[in-house]
């Protein structure tokens, strides 16, 4: 079970980690939401994965789960970004 600053610790560090920079650099890069957060979301996934440790029996469904929604929402506000810039 993780305790409230380790959770917070794996939000924040997916944040400013792959999901959440190349999740939003991948979502300014389409104006489909639906497609925006699915390639996040894959990010999500492929850097725990990749990174999470030297076994993938290392990684938990709490980290799984909290880059996936990290990835996700950055790739919904950069396409929100490229929605609102567009119009400039």
């Amino acid at each position: 079970m993780l305790g409230m600053l380790d959770l917070l610790g794996t939000i924040g560090g997916n944040i400013l980690s792959l999901p959440g920079i190349v999740g939003l650099a991948l979502g300014m890069a389409t104006r489909n939401w639906l497609f925006a957060a699915i390639m996040g979301g894959l990010v999500g996934v492929l850097e725990t994965y990749l990174f999470g440790g030297t076994h993938p029996g290392h990684v938990t469904v709490i980290e799984v789960a909290v880059a996936v929604l990290v990835g996700m929402a950055a790739g919904v506000v950069g396409c929100a970004i490229r929605h609102k810039g567009a119009t400039v």
